[in-house]
């Protein structure tokens, strides 16, 4: 079955790791979501790794102390992992593990049907209905921010707003290429007695065979450093 899955652990330029499985394309469904699970699992530097969930939805480790964010789509699975981080509580939101992935196919056209659901009056100022790759490149950076926030029930429209688009990096990592473009964020997100406490949040995007994936992270947040 490995022979069958590409296996791809890489750095990002923003310093969180990503883990990618692709390939087998005889399986599709929950199937191949299970058997690409399975994958990464067995690849943990330190031996097998088995993931959890936190009440509210949110992925971790056992035996583990860093953030871990996931997204699947198609033929393509993909887990951001931030450094390890005791001092945090990682079944809450904190700015110190604040962060989350998305990834969307880059010619998934529905994406526009639906814009209106997503974006505010103020974000479709700078996201064009004809701009396929900017719709997808908003969509991806909702969906990972609202896995940053730790929230359920958050308002897509009003509590997560887009600032500024990130461009899809397509030259991640090779030698020479230009810093990427980073877009920024804000979370709303309820406290006690009915107050919002609002978080900066920043966006990186890039290509990942013919998928935009997306990653929103706090600038506060625990990164791995460039080696």
């Amino acid at each position: 079955m490995e022979d069958e899955f590409i296996y791809w652990p890489h750095p990002t330029p923003v310093g969180i790791k990503v883990e990618e499985i692709s390939g087998m394309e005889s399986k599709s469904g929950a199937i191949w979501r299970e058997l690409a699970m399975q994958i990464y699992c067995e690849n943990g530097r330190d031996g097998f790794r088995e993931i959890g969930h936190f009440p509210n939805g949110a992925p971790f480790l056992f035996g583990m102390t860093a953030r871990i964010s996931i997204t699947h789509t198609g033929h393509l699975l993909a887990v951001a992992t931030l450094p390890k981080t005791p001092e945090s509580n990682l079944a809450s939101f904190a700015q110190r593990t604040a962060m989350g992935i998305d990834a969307e196919r880059l010619d998934r056209e529905q994406v526009i049907k639906v814009r209106d659901k997503f974006l505010s009056d103020a974000e479709k100022e700078f996201v064009a209905a004809d701009n396929l790759e900017a719709n997808i490149i908003a969509w991806t950076a909702k969906e990972a921010l609202y896995k940053a926030a730790m929230t359920s029930g958050l308002d897509f429209k009003d509590a997560i707003k887009i600032t500024s688009l990130p461009k899809i990096d397509r030259q991640m990592n090779l030698p020479g290429a230009p810093a990427p473009v980073i877009g920024t964020a804000v979370i709303s997100i309820p406290m006690e007695e009915g107050d919002t406490m609002d978080v900066d949040m920043n966006l990186y995007s890039y290509e990942s065979e013919g998928h935009c994936v997306t990653i929103a992270f706090s600038p506060k947040c625990a990164k791995f450093g460039r080696h």
